[in-house]
């Protein structure tokens, strides 16, 4: 069965999230910093109304945030993880690629930094690799619980 991914870029690797998860893909813009949370959790955003938490996946799976080449590409993707709202800072989005569940292969214990806990697999895209998001896991609960006392902290 295909499925269809989001191509995200961090560095020089190519991450894909599930297009029935990511709600949107926005321009980067102002976030609220919260105080006392994990260093890749950046803060929050209003988007159209509704407080969301926003990480920097490339600090997530462990790429340094200073590494980036080029702000104005940018974006951030919008994605549900169990009913809540997160935004994932990754450096561009590139394209939305339909991958056959033949071309998934299982993740090495590592890929680019991730445990494989993180992923869903990894498919071959002509010459790249395209390294396949499980977007509920690339939390873990300890860190969603994190995120959920952020929008309640912000909320009021």
């Amino acid at each position: 069965m295909a499925q269809q991914y989001v191509v995200m870029k961090m560095g020089k690797e190519l991450y894909g999230a599930p297009v029935m998860q990511v709600v949107s893909v926005e321009r980067m813009m102002d976030i609220t910093p919260v105080p006392r949370t994990l260093p890749f959790i950046k803060g929050v955003v209003n988007l159209r109304g509704t407080v969301t938490p926003v990480i920097d996946l490339r600090e997530r799976v462990g790429l340094s945030a200073a590494e980036r080449l080029d702000s104005e590409a940018m974006r951030i993707v919008i994605v549900e993880v169990d009913t809540m709202l997160v935004g994932m800072i990754v450096d561009s989005v590139e394209d939305v690629v339909t991958v056959e569940e033949s071309q998934v292969s299982t993740p090495p214990e590592v890929v680019g930094g991730l445990r494989a806990v993180y992923l869903h697999g990894v498919a071959q895209l002509g010459e790249r690799l395209l390294v396949l998001l499980n977007v509920n896991r690339i939390l873990s609960d300890v860190e969603v619980d994190q995120l959920k006392e952020v929008e309640k902290r912000v909320r009021g």
